[in-house]
């Protein structure tokens, strides 16, 4: 259940407010001031605030202002109520770090339906990485368990880059991350061009994607992401490696190690209709086959079929 801070000083309005949500399953906490607001907001942790724009003592702007600077609200999704509709008065709120507005006196419906948008949209944001903007382990498993109820024949690719430690300690974390976004362009691009339906993409945290397609899909998928990434791999280190074809690094023991060049391994599972009875089994495989992969030098892919190419 949702909870949501209602501030408003109008103890009427704010009444009004608190029973409509509650019709409509949200869990309420009422502040009638902005000081009481603020310590409930850090007490309770709501998962979205109504935020009255004019009160007395600590008006909705300067509250707002401290939710964000705190690092415990900061992303906490605000909604701001006002009895004024200039564009000035909208501009301040939204400055000040608000999500959304809406103008006195409004419908309940409105109200809502904002309220659910914006923590729909905020639910999004969190399962989405930030470096690439793809869904994350939630959504990921969710469409896989979507699949596997559907016994539909459907495939997974598991992509994770090779020697991708030794880059980052040989280059540093921020050229690491352009290697990641390097892969999930290739990604992209590649899902872009499989045809319908388009490719569920997901990225699992660092460097390990998922792909979820139709069997047809996967492997043209996954050889494109390789011939898209390996083109411009070389281009992310540096020209020295690339000549040598391996970048050095020291390890712990002081012993110089080399390593090749940063690729993609790929382990791809195939599942046929109703032949893969849980998600969990699905992703855990589709993992074995990419260790499978890892065992090649240079970029490469291992494939599981769970059935016949014609079920």
């Amino acid at each position: 259940m949702s909870s949501v801070l209602v501030v408003d000083d109008d103890a009427d309005i704010a009444r009004f407010i608190e029973i409509n949500l509650r019709l409509e399953g949200f869990e309420v906490i009422v502040a009638n001031d902005g000081e009481l607001a603020e310590q409930l907001a850090y007490k309770h942790l709501p998962d979205l605030v109504l935020l009255d724009l004019m009160m007395p003592k600590v008006d909705g702007v300067e509250l707002c202002r401290r939710l964000r600077a705190n690092p415990s609200t900061a992303n906490l999704p605000v909604i701001m109520l006002t009895a004024k509709s200039l564009s000035a008065d909208k501009v301040v709120g939204l400055t000040a770090g608000a999500d959304d507005y809406i103008i006195k006196p409004f419908d309940t419906l409105e109200l809502v339906a904002r309220v659910r948008s914006t923590l729909r949209r905020t639910a999004e944001m969190r399962a989405t990485s930030p470096l690439t903007g793809l869904p994350g382990n939630q959504r990921i498993e969710e469409e896989i368990a979507e699949r596997v109820a559907k016994s539909a024949p459907f495939a997974v690719c598991y992509f994770d880059l090779d020697n991708f430690k030794a880059f980052n300690d040989r280059y540093g974390f921020l050229r690491g991350d352009d290697v990641i976004a390097l892969l999930a362009t290739a990604l992209r691009r590649a899902a872009g061009e499989a045809g319908e339906p388009p490719p569920f993409l997901g990225h699992i945290g660092g460097d390990d994607f998922v792909s979820i397609s139709t069997r047809e899909q996967a492997e043209p998928l996954a050889r494109q992401v390789i011939e898209i990434f390996d083109a411009a791999a070389p281009r992310m280190h540096d020209h020295d490696d690339v000549a040598r074809g391996f970048v050095e690094i020291t390890d712990r023991q002081g012993t110089l190690r080399q390593y090749p060049l940063v690729s993609v391994s790929i382990g791809i599972v195939m599942c046929g209709a109703g032949s893969c009875a849980d998600h969990r089994e699905v992703a855990e495989v589709a993992n074995e086959m990419k260790k499978v992969a890892k065992r090649t030098v240079g970029s490469s892919i291992a494939v599981d079929r769970r059935s016949s190419p014609g079920d």
